[in-house]
């Protein structure tokens, strides 16, 4: 492995120098403090020389090739919001960012597609299909800085997979820059066109250690023309049994979240456990659905609120905000699975552990937990075997590099390990991606 030291600065940035217009790279010391404190949380020191901002594809496979050819290891990222998430990757010598590789490429408004360049912000392409009455099914974390390539890396899908799937069910075609340079594609831009489909797949929550994703395309859904918020509250049995029924009923919910009750508390809508339903649609069917959960809440002895309009986008805003953790006030956030029929139960007993924020998706059991900066690495590991007595798991996305050296953050994955192994050998053969990141050290 190159050793990475100040020597190796003038070399480094000058490698560049003919691919790159000199405001696309920046040393270290001109990074603007988040950014820094953003990627100093994603790797082991010593901390990276130079970022560099390529304006194209080309341009980042430029950047690439060269990299490869002096056998630098590379840490990808779009905006760095979610950079920090995962295992701290070792021995980077070199930040490639796609931030500025954010154009629009084409909007099928009638088939319902779009094709966008990877450093795109989210919240950017939601106001463009807007206009056309159009939305990416997508409610991540970090929404206001989230890029579509960082959502793709991390499978960061949110609220809205109850009722449009994960981002494997809305990702229909990618681009990618390969650890040698070279530009590579999988599926296309109709949804029929299943062409490298199992390929694209593998980049979704690959956290940037296959390739650099430089362009992608999604399916979309018409804007729904009315939506409203249902929070039930009350004991943990009760909301237990109103999930199940709504998972078993005929109801079309874009969101089911089972909420903690100090998640509950601290947005002040209530007291016990809570269940937050979102249904969206023409006002009719909205209105029907609504009240047919408000008898269904009524016969189970919860308390029902109402959320509109304002009320509404405010209440889901506060939510995703209390899911996130601050610079300033660093929490340890974890993403779980757990059984969708024990979760309520589930969360309830981990509760008993410790202090917990948190937000499950009740149909797919898949969530957000936040506990103190204090909890104990003990307490996690208690609470990663409950998850893993169902057949699920816990891992950790934000916490201090401190405490990611002193445990595997990703868990055990069993007999997949192998399997993944040869995977990153086959895309990534001189480990120069995102080394150590992914789960195994991979």
């Amino acid at each position: 492995m190159n050793t990475f030291c100040n020597a190796d600065r003038p070399s480094l940035a000058s490698s560049f120098q003919s691919i790159l217009d000199i405001s696309a790279i920046q040393a270290w010391e001109t990074l603007e403090p988040t950014l820094q404190s953003r990627i100093s949380q994603a790797i082991a020191p010593p901390n990276p020389i130079d970022l560099v901002y390529p304006n194209t594809q080309d341009e980042l496979a430029a950047v690439i090739t060269c990299a490869h050819q002096n056998h630098w290891r590379i840490l990808p990222c779009g905006n760095a919001s979610k950079l920090h998430w995962g295992g701290l990757a070792e021995g980077i010598q070199l930040v490639v960012s796609t931030a500025r590789l954010n154009r629009l490429l084409d909007h099928a408004v009638g088939d319902l597609t779009v094709t966008a360049e990877a450093g795109m912000r989210l919240v950017d392409l939601q106001a463009i299909l807007a206009q056309q009455g159009q939305f990416l099914a997508i409610d991540p974390a970090y929404p206001e800085s989230a890029t579509l390539g960082g959502i793709v890396a991390t499978a960061d899908t949110g609220s809205w997979r109850q009722r449009y799937g994960g981002i494997r069910d809305l990702l229909i075609g990618i681009s990618f820059v390969r650890s040698d340079g070279k530009v590579a594609r999988a599926g296309g831009r109709v949804v029929k066109n299943v062409a490298g489909y199992d390929l694209m797949k593998l980049f979704i929550g690959s956290y940037g250690t296959l390739g650099i994703i430089s362009q992608v395309t999604f399916r979309l859904y018409p804007l729904p023309p009315n939506s409203q918020t249902l929070l039930l509250t009350g004991e943990t049995q009760a909301i237990a049994k109103v999930s199940t029924a709504l998972r078993m009923s005929v109801l079309t919910p874009t969101a089911i979240d089972l909420l903690p009750p100090q998640t509950i508390t601290a947005l002040s809508v209530g007291e016990g456990m809570g269940l937050l339903i979102r249904v969206q649609g023409i006002p009719v069917s909205v209105e029907t659905q609504l009240d047919h959960l408000l008898q269904i809440g009524q016969n189970a002895g919860l308390k029902s609120d109402r959320f509109t309009e304002t009320d509404e986008a405010t209440l889901w805003q506060r939510l995703r905000e209390r899911m996130i953790s601050s610079l300033h006030s660093p929490t340890i956030t974890c993403k779980i699975g757990i059984v969708p029929s024990t979760a309520a139960e589930t969360l309830a007993q981990i509760a008993t552990l410790t202090a917990i924020e948190g937000c499950i998706h009740a149909s797919s059991g898949i969530g957000t937990l936040r506990f103190d900066s204090a909890t104990s690495i003990q307490t996690l590991l208690t609470i990663r075997k409950i998850c893993q007595s169902q057949g699920g798991f816990l891992t950790v996305l934000e916490a201090s590099p401190v405490l990611k050296k002193q445990l595997d953050v990703w868990g055990d994955v069993n007999n997949s390990l192998d399997v993944m192994k040869k995977i990153k050998q086959q895309f990534d053969p001189g480990n120069l991606l995102s080394p150590c990141r992914f789960v195994g050290g991979i």
